[in-house]
């Protein structure tokens, strides 16, 4: 990976499709950019979800353009563009939908031929490709039509309506001009009972669909107060969408759900949730950082033969334990004590790095661990406990109970991340506000409440990964809903689609 960026990729701009607002259609290749990406450009359209790729001292800089609020002008973010390649850059020009369709990319192009810059266009999924699938319209069928179009909706009186009175039309960006636009079809012999959808959001959880026809859909629109952004679909094929809509049939479609989890691990329950429908909202309340003093962990490190027992707690503990291995003169072959985890997420980041795993708990807790030891087995043994700088005590209490002699280091701490007090604002004070709130940690909930009053709470359903996270939350007065029986990202996704029912 950095072999490709230092041959190929200094100095270039990439113009990537970022699709059309389900992180997950983003294409390999955008998202591999994303991640090896020195500058980031992105969008009002662009999946801002798909930034938490992105390499931790990478600079991303919003550039989006709304109808009326134009943060840049095209020709500022193409000179941006232009100044971060010549630095010596690799730059990532983040577009909503496809490069290439409605979004610009030729003329950034082009500026960038002008200015003698290296560029390449990574494409994306159209908006009108992944909006029509999400919604149940199938843009072409052989019993419907064989042939579509896509026109913009700005410049109503530049087109020619009279080509477009048969097969299937896709407009973009003309929901505040399609009675308008209504009137030239129907002015040029389009039936006003042409099926026709508007829908706001596309691929998204907060998805909206307006369904009428080419006479009343102007008016649907107005009682349903679709706003922008929209895509509209005209033709026989909207007809198909009652048998084919299956995105917004979804079990948890429509609902809102917080994910607390640090924003380089809510990937997978993001996803999950994602996959059933949710509008996922991101609102980490742990940030991830390596220890104040590196000095205890190293030594620990660097007496590794002296250890009979590892036991980590967690998937950050294996992290930063591994990457202070790297940094020593020692390796993984100096590993010779037996290894436990708690946690099926540990436990698979210590297999991706070819280690056995010697003992695993019942259940993914602390008090399990200790009865997956025996009583004599750890009389007089040594153990190595890499983990968080706060955490509970249970552990190496109990351990030493046992007859263990236990070295508790600090391989990372968690802090509350900056600006979490107005993000958590803006969300449960706004007009909107999330159906569920997810809590994977004892220390999600405590960042959580130490910026946001419980009250707050008030009307949103509480979900908790396990025991030791709801016990947290019942101690600072959170109402809790519902708990994993099952102490994973499975277990919690499990509760809460048996709660939405």
């Amino acid at each position: 990976m950095a072999s490709s960026r230092g041959r190929r990729s200094r100095g270039t701009v990439y113009l990537v499709g970022a699709g059309p607002g389900d992180p997950g259609l983003v294409t390999v290749r955008g998202q591999r950019l994303i991640a090896e990406a020195d500058v980031i450009f992105y969008d009002h359209l662009s999946p801002v979800f798909l930034l938490q790729d992105a390499r931790p001292e990478a600079k991303t800089v919003y550039v989006g353009k709304k109808r009326a609020e134009h943060v840049r002008t095209q020709e500022e973010i193409s000179e941006l563009l232009i100044a971060e390649a010549r630095a010596g850059r690799m730059v990532v020009r983040l577009k909503g939908g496809d490069p290439f369709m409605f979004g610009r990319g030729g003329e950034e192009a082009e500026a960038l031929v002008e200015a003698g810059v290296p560029f390449e266009v990574v494409p994306g999924v159209t908006s009108a490709l992944g909006v029509a699938a999400y919604s149940g319209i199938p843009l072409t069928h052989r019993r419907e039509t064989s042939e579509v179009s896509f026109v913009s909706g700005h410049d109503v009186e530049q087109i020619d309506w009279a080509k477009y009175r048969t097969g299937t039309l896709v407009i973009f960006m003309g929901l505040t001009t399609f009675d308008e636009t209504a009137a030239r079809l129907l002015a040029a012999g389009r039936d006003g009972e042409t099926p026709v959808a508007a829908v706001r959001w596309g691929t998204r959880g907060d998805q909206v669909t307006v369904e009428g026809t080419l006479s009343d859909l102007g008016e649907r629109i107005r009682q349903a107060g679709l706003k922008p952004p929209a895509l509209i679909v005209v033709g026989e094929v909207v007809g198909l969408r009652r048998k084919l809509d299956w995105f917004e049939r979804q079990p948890l479609f429509g609902r809102r759900i917080v994910v607390t989890r640090p924003r380089e691990q809510a990937g997978v329950l993001s996803d999950q949730l994602r996959v059933l429908g949710a509008e996922v909202i991101s609102l980490p309340t742990i940030e991830i950082r390596p220890p104040e003093d590196w000095g205890p962990l190293d030594r620990a490190v660097s007496e590794l033969d002296c250890y009979d027992w590892l036991i980590f707690t967690s998937a950050n503990g294996v992290r930063y334990f591994v990457e202070r291995l790297d940094a020593s003169d020692r390796d993984l072959r100096d590993v010779r004590a037996k290894i436990c985890a708690i946690g099926p997420a540990t436990a698979e980041s210590l297999r991706q790095l070819h280690l056995k795993v010697d003992r695993t708990p019942r259940e993914y807790v602390a008090e399990s661990l200790l009865q997956a030891f025996s009583s004599r087995e750890l009389q007089g043994k040594h153990v190595l406990l890499p983990r968080a700088r706060v955490a509970r005590d249970v552990i190496p209490v109990e351990l030493e109970k046992r007859g263990a002699k236990v070295n508790v280091v600090t391989a990372y701490r968690t802090v509350v991340p900056e600006g979490l007090a107005s993000r958590a604002d803006r969300l449960f004070r706004g007009p909107r506000k999330p159906h569920w709130v997810t809590f994977t940690s004892s220390s999600t909930v405590r960042n959580f409440v130490s910026v946001c009053p419980v009250q707050r709470l008030e009307g949103v359903r509480v979900a908790s990964i396990g025991p030791v996270t709801s016990a947290t939350a019942r101690e600072l007065g959170v109402p809790l809903d519902a708990e994993a029986r099952r102490y994973t990202v499975d277990g919690l996704v499990e509760v809460i689609l048996e709660a939405a029912g």
